[in-house]
């Protein structure tokens, strides 16, 4: 089988060289390649040493789309490098290496990658709460306020919706919150404010993502319009760069406000826009922070499909 022996060849020689140069991603692809396991057969493994962990993880980890970051995560990543019979702290290296190399991914940085795993994600979560993206409501008016700490993480944020009904018997609302990467969505709360109550809150530590369903107190008939208000408590990442909103079908005026802690003020903070979480960025524009309250804001008329959001450096 001179074929098959060339094929082991390689893969053990792309294996060696990712284990010495990374990155973890290509590592971690290489070893599963090596060892002939599908994904499947790998997830059992983990499961025999204690380790829970979906297949779909193990699909990001290996694709870039996620890094193990968590504990569990972590005691995973320990576990596979006994079940691909990799050196011990190989791929534990290369996960720290990651973190510290110049040019790299930022670790408080949504990326296209992270962005489309997150939207497969949300696919499922939002099936697990037989809801519609749009959930039979137009939007009018959204008023967004995002909160900094001194440790430069998002804290949370306010968000203030007027909405119309465009079917009858909408009831409800279910807001999405995207973390910066590391955050610990078990750890993230969805708090109603005004006009509505929560009730069942979903969450993915992989990607960062929580939904939470806001009841209104009322059936909305076609035409109907409702004011409501929630907050989600976050403050379980790293140093926040970004805070980042999408939108699918254009709508009414969207306001982005930023604040920031007075011992943690960043040095510039700019505008941008994306029509898709693949496309370039445009429009950016730097904004000036006020002085008294230490924020900074965006307005959007009329908002458009895509996305767009504010961005900041801290040095």
């Amino acid at each position: 089988m001179p074929h098959a022996t060339q094929h082991a060849d390689v893969a053990t020689a792309e294996l060696d060289t990712a284990l010495r140069g990374g990155p973890f991603h290509v590592a971690l692809r290489a070893a599963i390649a090596a060892r002939g396991l599908p994904l499947q057969r790998v997830q059992h493994h983990l499961s025999r040493h204690g380790v829970k962990v979906g297949v779909t993880s193990l699909s990001y980890w290996q694709q870039g789309a996620r890094r193990p970051q968590r504990p569990e995560s972590l005691r995973a990543v320990r576990a596979l490098e006994e079940i691909l019979q990799l050196p011990d702290e190989s791929l534990i290296r290369l996960l720290a290496d990651g973190d510290e190399r110049p040019g790299g991914r930022q670790p408080a940085t949504r990326t296209y990658r992270s962005l489309l795993a997150a939207s497969g994600v949300l696919e499922q979560l939002l099936a697990d709460l037989d809801c519609s993206p749009d959930a039979g409501l137009h939007m009018l008016g959204h008023h967004e306020r995002v909160r900094v700490g001194a440790r430069r993480e998002l804290l949370g944020r306010e968000s203030h919706h007027i909405v119309r009904a465009h079917r009858d018997g909408v009831d409800r609302f279910v807001a999405v919150h995207h973390g910066d990467p590391g955050c610990a969505p078990d750890e993230m709360t969805a708090r109603a404010l005004d006009n509505c109550r929560t009730g069942r809150v979903l969450r993915d530590d992989e990607t960062g993502v929580l939904v939470a369903e806001l009841l209104f107190d009322t059936r909305l008939r076609a035409g109907d319009t409702f004011l409501f208000s929630y907050a989600i408590e976050d403050g379980t990442a790293g140093v926040s760069r970004e805070y980042v909103r999408g939108f699918g079908p254009a709508g009414g005026q969207y306001a982005l406000q930023v604040s920031f802690d007075e011992n943690a003020l960043p040095v510039r903070c700019h505008r941008f826009a994306q029509h898709s979480a693949a496309a370039p960025r445009s429009g950016r524009q730097e904004l000036t922070m006020t002085g008294r309250h230490h924020s900074v804001h965006l307005v959007e008329p009329r908002v458009r499909s895509g996305l767009v959001g504010i961005g900041w450096d801290w040095e």
